[in-house]
Parts: structure tokens; C-alpha cells; sequence
């Protein structure tokens, strides 16, 4: 069996790099994977393109759920490695798979029903709506093995073992890359689905990270046997304890994503090129994302199990190491973003006013992608301490702040588009400055789970 990956001692940077890379790698995979679906679908036409980036608002509502079961997951696993209770690690990881099927089956059900009622509700046109039902009801389908996946993914890494996930995640993705221009215009002997066969690209390749992480399974990856999910009965004082744990994060995850069905509302007042736009400047944002939620991941394993192992000055170490890490970091994508915004939104586009707008949306978030990786980072060192109250608390009131935000700059003020964006740097600033007040008082070290 692979062993794993105990981070309780030792030098702190070098195993922050060690658990994070994988998780950067596979993330940077997804970010080309987000770009290539824009850039084939950006061939189609602009209501194509928005019609992408409206579902996309919606699969982030369902990611953000899938938080309760992950958060819950890592925290309680990694406790239990660093005690060195594997027992108790892959009991809690049998009840973790289970929620994740149950819960995913349930959405796959309803969602597939409301998918038209879903994207009417977020103002598109009626020509984005007739190309988004296919294409988000085929994502619906196969929300269950998502959902799956996500959970086997939090525990491999909340053991310390970031590269088996990588594998599984990375290998899909490539799989995705491929498939796109060859399902979207039916190149070669394959079918053209037009927009929907970028879902359907996406699902087969979920299908494959499901089955590598079976073999994963099947061949030891894990120095614990999770051993048969399906055979073991439902244990719900676990399950409310991964439920309490995750809740505050998902909610806070959950509150973010449904201000942007409301903002997705304020940017099509403004026509599918700013909807579009939208979805370049969201897509290139997600640069910034890739160095920040793999050092997150790596924050979250690192302090869970420092303080399993009763060490809380050094799990302290970890989360400020990680801290001046994406500082470093994000420094550079602000850099891009300010410097050349013109140049990137023309990559995905060749209509001025999508150009325009875009540019502007890159210029403004720019200047907040240091905060946005530091709210980041500090909310995995809250998750892996399983002290989910402070994030949920900064987070759900400063996203619910972008609605009139973005409203009193766009009407009121008659600053027009940019305003949403605007709204979004201001509040991202707030955020993490609160974020780091609240950590460095430093609580969440006697947490108790």
C-alpha cells in the first residue's frame, strides 16, 4: 500500500510545495480545459459563449454543495491520520462516499427537470436558453459521478497523498481537451452535437476519472482500505458531524455563486456581448485560482493534521507559509491582467465590444488577485482546523454585499458594466483583510471536532 504522507514535522515550505503541485497541475488542466471549451465554443458565436458561461453559473451552485461533504471529509480524516486511526479514517471515509452518491442522484433528478426553468430565471434570451437546455441537462445527467469523484479526491489528499487524485482528475481532463472540437463539430467519424458536445466530452471524461480512481483503490493507493461503501450502513452521527463541519463553508460557497445568478442578471441588461465578456474575464480569473486552491488544499491537509498531532504553533507555520506563497504569486497575474487585458480578451474573441468589455473586467479584477488568493488560503487553514464558522461569517455578508454594490455603481452612480466588476474587487478586498484579523487572533487552534 502507498504510504501516507505524514507532514507533522519537518521542513514546512518544501512540504507545502510537495502537496500542493499535484493539486496546482490538475487545476491548471481544468483551467485549460475552461479555455478550450471557450475558445471551440467562441467559434459557434457569442449566444453560444454566453449560453456557456449562464450553465457555468450553475454547475458552480452544485460544486459548491458537494463543499458540505469534502470540508466535513478533510477535516475529519486528516485528524484522524495524524493520530495515526486509519480505522476511523476510512470508516468516515464510507460514510463520506455514501452522502456524496445520495446526494448527487438527487440533484441529477431535479436539476434535469428545472434545467429550462434554471436559465429563463438568470434573463437569458430565449436563443441562449434553447442552447443552454441541452447542454446543461447532459451536465445534470452526470452530476452523481462528479459528486463521487470530489469525494474520493478529499480523501487521498486529506491523507497527505495529493498525486493519486492528480492522476485521476488530469487524466480526464485530457480526455476532455480532445473530445471537445471533436464532439462540438463532429470532426472525423464523430457526431456534431454542436454546444452540447462540450457536456458530453465532459462527462465521458468523468466517467474515466471514476474508473482510475477505482484502480487507484483496487491497487493499495491508500495506506487505509476504504473497503465496500455500499455494505456498510448509513452512520448519521458521522454524517451530521461532516454535515456541521461542511455546512458553514458550503453556505459561504453556496451565498458566492447565488449572487451571480443575480449578477448574471445585471450583466445580460447589458446583451450577450457582456455576458460573454463575462465568461473571458471569469476564465482568465481562474489563473489566479489554480496557485491559490492547490496551496488551499495543502493548507487545509497540513494544519488538520498538526493539530491531530497535537501541534498547533506549527500548523500556525504552515497557513502563514502558505500565505507569503500565493502573495508571490498572485502578485504576477495582477502583473498580466493590468498590463495586457487587450491583448487576452481577443484571444476568445473577435467582436469589439466583447473586447472592450472584457478588457475592462481584467483591468479591474486585476488589482484584486493578491486579496482573492490570501481569502483563499486562510479559508483552507479554517476548513482543515474544522473552525468553518469565521469564513462563512466574512464570506456570506461580503458576497451578498455585490448585489446592491453592483447595482448603486451600474444605475445609481451610471458607471454602466463596470460596475458589476467593481463590485467584485471592493468586496474581495474587504473580505480578505477581515479574513486575516480574524485568523491572526488565533482561536481556531483549540477547535475541538
Amino acid at each position: 500500500m502507498a504510504k501516507v504522507e505524514h507532514i507533522t514535522d519537518g521542513p514546512i515550505y518544501p512540504t507545502i510545495f510537495k502537496l500542493a503541485w499535484p493539486v496546482v497541475a490538475s487545476m491548471f488542466l481544468e483551467f485549460a480545459l475552461t479555455i478550450t471549451d471557450y475558445f471551440w465554443v467562441g467559434f459557434l458565436g457569442t449566444p453560444e459563449q454566453d449560453a456557456i458561461m449562464t450553465s457555468l453559473v450553475v454547475s458552480w451552485t452544485l460544486f459548491a454543495t458537494i463543499t458540505i461533504i469534502i470540508t466535513g471529509l478533510t477535516a475529519l480524516i486528516s485528524r484522524a491520520i495524524g493520530a495515526n486511526n486509519t480505522d476511523q479514517a476510512a470508516y468516515v471515509s464510507r460514510q463520506g462516499i455514501q452522502m456524496a452518491i445520495s446526494v448527487g442522484i438527487i440533484f441529477a433528478i431535479v436539476g434535469t427537470i428545472l434545467t429550462p426553468h434554471i436559465l429563463r430565471f438568470m434573463k437569458a434570451r430565449p436563443e441562449v436558453v434553447q442552447l443552454g437546455i441541452p447542454y446543461l441537462s447532459i451536465f445534470f445527467g452526470g452530476i452523481w459521478i462528479f459528486f463521487i469523484n470530489d469525494a474520493l479526491g478529499s480523501i487521498f489528499r486529506a491523507s497527505g497523498d495529493t498525486k493519486s487524485p492528480t492522476i485521476a482528475f488530469a487524466s480526464g481532463t485530457v480526455i476532455n481537451i480532445i473530445l471537445d472540437p471533436l464532439l462540438i463539430f463532429g470532426w472525423g467519424p464523430f457526431p456534431e452535437f454542436g454546444l452540447a458536445g462540450a457536456a458530453v466530452a465532459t462527462i465521458i471524461s468523468v466517467i474515466v476519472s471514476f474508473i482510475i480512481f477505482m484502480v487507484l483503490l483496487l491497487r493499495g493507493g491508500l495506506e487505509f482500505k476504504i473497503g465496500r461503501w455500499f455494505h456498510t450502513r448509513p452512520d448519521f452521527g458521522i454524517m451530521a458531524k461532516i454535515l456541521r463541519i461542511g455546512i458553514p463553508i458550503s453556505l459561504q460557497n453556496i451565498a458566492f455563486v447565488l449572487v451571480y445568478w443575480f449578477l448574471i442578471q445585471i450583466v445580460h441588461h447589458y446583451g450577450d456581448t457582456a455576458g460573454a465578456a463575462m465568461g473571458i474575464g471569469n476564465r482568465m480569473e481562474s489563473l489566479s485560482f489554480l496557485p491559490a486552491f492547490g496551496l488551499s488544499t495543502a493548507t487545509a491537509t497540513m494544519v488538520g493534521q498538526n493539530l491531530g498531532a497535537l501541534k498547533p504553533e506549527r500548523a500556525a507555520r504552515c497557513a502563514w507559509g502558505s500565505v507569503k506563497i500565493i502573495i508571490l504569486g498572485t502578485v504576477v497575474t495582477t502583473a498580466v491582467f493590468v498590463g495586457i487585458p487587450r491583448i487576452i480578451a481577443g484571444i476568445f474573441s473577435s467582436d469589439p465590444e466583447v473586447i472592450d468589455i472584457a478588457a475592462d473586467y481584467l483591468l479591474i479584477l486585476g488589482l484584486s488577485q493578491v486579496f482573492m488568493g490570501i481569502e483563499i488560503i486562510l479559508e483552507g487553514a479554517f476548513s482543515g482546523a474544522g473552525d468553518t464558522i469565521p469564513p462563512m461569517a466574512v464570506s456570506i455578508p461580503g458576497s451578498v454585499a455585490r448585489l446592491p454594490l453592483a447595482y448603486l455603481l451600474c444605475f445609481t452612480f451610471g458607471i454602466g458594466i463596470n460596475g458589476v466588476w467593481w463590485s467584485l474587487t471592493i468586496t474581495s478586498v474587504l473580505k480578505a483583510v477581515t479574513l486575516l484579523i480574524w485568523f491572526s487572533r488565533g482561536k481556531w487552534k483549540k477547535k475541538k471536532l
